[in-house]
């Protein structure tokens, strides 16, 4: 696996108002500590835990010294009691880094004179003065709690944290423009400066000056073995391996020696209309196996598209991919397989396609095929490299962060499943059936002009991402909305 991905380094912080006692919030603070590393140590490891309890801003300059010893990169600020407004609110400006504002509930009824903490009093003064400065802070959807609920708390916080530092430390590596036909694609790169991204903008003609350089690579051999064990039986095109490896390496040699200042890389490939006249092939399966190795490549210049298969790696942790929102299923299909078997009406479903890019961990099956829409109007032998495949089936997350026309940040968020239904169709390719999909449909991905590509996790996770995109401060987050509740556009009638 390439490191590809940040790893995260939570601290934790108590601060207290001077009026309270300090060792109140202490002593909560340790037990906060003593819960999360309990529960979570295995899955996001320990968390530090600042010695100084923040009372004032030299308190505030002491804690950040120390959080940065410690190597720190992500913050919870804990309100042991009230807190004070300014040096808390200072402590996240200055931190630098994704932050958390969570507080004490009260811990019993026999104690609420010297004993109470007044923390639930103490967030909305945070919360006013953090948008006083402007300051992104993750609040959760009920921010006080046991100690317990604080380490629950903080563990949702960790993959939203893991997704902001990452947002700023990635490159987006693109080669060429977007293809004519496909301009869906096409959006404005300003917000990606706008989210600490940087983009490197590439001409096909250099990628094809570096793939001709690794021709005859030393290194082709061995990728290739590695590409015909993943494939086994479904090796179907072994004769086009050694181009697909050469491409492989061009790509990863590539981002080692474009990726800069920035830490974590993602990549807006393109396939056509001329690349496998010139390659020689299509670049799908090696999309998939980067991919696969946590570097995301999105197809046809998608650059939105692979920031957001990006933000679904870190997020999830695991392999994503980028399909066309793609065909309905057929009628006598659903009546057939799906109709009385699964709690979907034919309108909740639709088939997830691309031509071959999703890794091979996440079809039931695969084989390595020729590219069947392009080669209808060229010579099969230079549509050769995609991995075709049912989608395992299973829970799905679909979701895209885009950019408009206008430069304005949107995005949306759905949750669903992959069916265990036979395609019967070709690409790498499944039944995804989301509840109110058809009005979804209709009301967000038509309504706010979304491209075709979605960015599918393997799981459920729209609650971290739609905490995600509020924290990235976008306001329009699109969602599939339960029936019964009336999308801004849909006639009531």
């Amino acid at each position: 696996m390439i490191n590809n991905m940040p790893q995260l380094k939570m601290g934790i912080v108590s601060v207290s108002r001077d009026c309270f006692p300090m060792t109140l919030s202490a002593t909560r603070r340790q037990r906060v500590v003593e819960a999360y590393n309990a529960k979570y140590e295995t899955q996001t490891g320990k968390i530090y835990e600042c010695p100084t309890c923040v009372e004032n801003e030299i308190h505030m300059r002491t804690a950040l010294a120390q959080l940065k010893e410690a190597g720190c990169n992500a913050l919870v600020v804990y309100l042991g009691n009230f807190g004070p407004e300014t040096p808390e609110t200072l402590l996240a400006k200055e931190f630098g880094g994704p932050v958390m504002f969570v507080a004490a509930a009260e811990e019993t009824g026999s104690n609420l004179v010297q004993g109470r903490g007044d923390a639930y009093c103490g967030m909305l003064n945070a919360s006013y003065n953090l948008k006083l400065r402007n300051i992104r802070a993750y609040i959760p959807e009920y921010p006080v709690g046991t100690a317990d609920e604080c380490a629950d708390m903080i563990a949702e916080f960790a993959p939203l944290a893991r997704a902001v530092i990452g947002l700023n430390s990635l490159k987006i590596i693109s080669f060429g423009p977007r293809p004519q036909d496909f301009i869906a694609c096409n959006a404005p790169i300003k917000q990606l400066y706008n989210l600490g991204v940087e983009i490197e903008e590439n001409s096909e003609l250099d990628l094809f000056e570096s793939f001709k350089k690794h021709e005859g690579d030393e290194r082709i051999p061995e990728i290739v073995k590695e590409m015909e064990t993943e494939l086994g039986e479904g090796n179907k095109k072994p004769q086009i391996l050694p181009k697909l490896a050469q491409y492989e390496l061009t790509l990863l040699d590539w981002v080692e020696a474009h990726r800069g200042s920035r830490d974590y890389v993602a990549i807006a490939g393109k396939c056509w209309p001329a690349f496998q006249t010139q390659f020689g092939f299509v670049p799908c399966y090696v999309n998939s196996r980067l991919t696969a190795k946590g570097i995301p490549v999105s197809c046809e210049v998608d650059i939105y598209g692979a920031l957001s298969e990006f933000i679904g790696t870190v997020v999830s942790r695991d392999t994503v991919t980028l399909l066309d929102i793609n065909n309905s299923v057929p009628e006598d299909l659903y009546d057939e397989d799906i109709k009385g078997k699964f709690p979907y009406e034919l309108k909740d479903t639709f088939m997830g396609f691309h031509c071959g890019n999703t890794a091979a961990g996440k079809l039931s099956f695969c084989e390595m095929k020729y590219q069947m829409i392009m080669a209808r109007s060229l010579p099969e032998e230079c549509t050769q490299g995609t991995l075709e495949g049912d989608i395992v089936p299973g829970n799905v997350t679909l979701f895209r962060l885009q950019s408009t026309a206008d430069a304005q940040l949107r995005a949306y968020v759905a949750q669903g499943e992959v069916l265990p239904v036979a395609t019967r169709s070709f690409g790498a390719i499944g039944i995804f059936a989301v509840p109110q999909m058809g009005r979804f449909y209709r009301h967000v991905l038509i309504e706010k002009n979304y491209p075709h590509h979605a960015a599918v996790a393997f799981g459920h996770y729209a609650k971290t991402l739609f905490n995600l995109f509020r924290y990235l401060g976008v306001e329009d987050i699109g969602f599939n909305q339960p029936a019964g509740m009336l999308y801004k556009t849909e006639n009531p009638f």
